[in-house]
């Protein structure tokens, strides 16, 4: 809250014990954007600066697709077998998404952001004008993440819609935050740290016989 052009901070205590002031995050806008790359806070590679936009970033897809063949088999996310059975994959320049068809993709570009820049992924106005959807629910980029970005597609329009490799499918917003005490690089659970390509779930890492 800001009282008399002041911003009010309070004292915090971080899971290591130290106290910290605590202040709002902010979302970044473009020279803010920019000047972070340049300075190597964020890690874009490869790096357009035209694609830079107001307050955000847009990104490409990239030419890695993964999805599920139809079947009546049900996949148990406890279970790897049924999570990575039944898949096909495709590198290519484009690819035609059918009407309610779902599948995985990945972003052109590798991301890193540091321990006190977090990030979400949303859609392009004009690629949801066409009916298709990039995400599901997970949008929302750790601290610490360095990879590229498993986009979870659906195209949910009446007719098959072309996608390409290359082109700007979506746009990442940036918020600053405190820095974390464990940032996504340093959990040992970090089940996507380094992810190339579109990556099927690991949610059967959190089975309990993995524990």
């Amino acid at each position: 809250m800001v009282f008399s052009g002041v911003r009010k901070t309070t004292s915090v205590e971080s899971c290591n014990g130290s106290v910290r002031p605590y202040s709002q995050c902010m979302i970044l806008v473009d020279w803010q954007i920019a000047d972070r790359i340049q300075r190597g806070f964020i890690r874009i590679e490869p790096f357009d600066a035209t694609l830079i936009q107001p307050n955000s970033l847009d990104i490409r897809l990239g030419n890695h697709f993964v999805w599920y063949l139809e079947s009546q088999d049900v996949i148990d996310p406890y279970n790897r077998e049924t999570v990575t059975a039944g898949t096909d994959e495709v590198t290519a320049d484009f690819i035609d998404l059918a009407p309610g068809c779902f599948l995985l993709a990945e972003t052109l570009e590798v991301i890193e952001l540091p321990d006190n820049i977090v990030a979400s992924i949303e859609g392009k106005s004009s690629i949801a004008r066409l009916g298709i959807e990039l995400h599901q629910t997970g949008g929302w980029i750790d601290a610490g993440f360095r990879g590229t970005i498993t986009l979870e597609m659906c195209n949910v329009n009446h007719r098959p819609v072309r996608i390409h490799a290359g082109m700007a499918i979506g746009q990442l917003v940036f918020y600053t935050t405190e820095r974390a005490d464990r940032p996504y690089n340093m959990k040992k659970d970090a089940k996507y740290m380094d992810q190339r390509q579109a990556t099927l779930s690991r949610y059967y890492e959190n089975s309990p016989g993995n524990a």
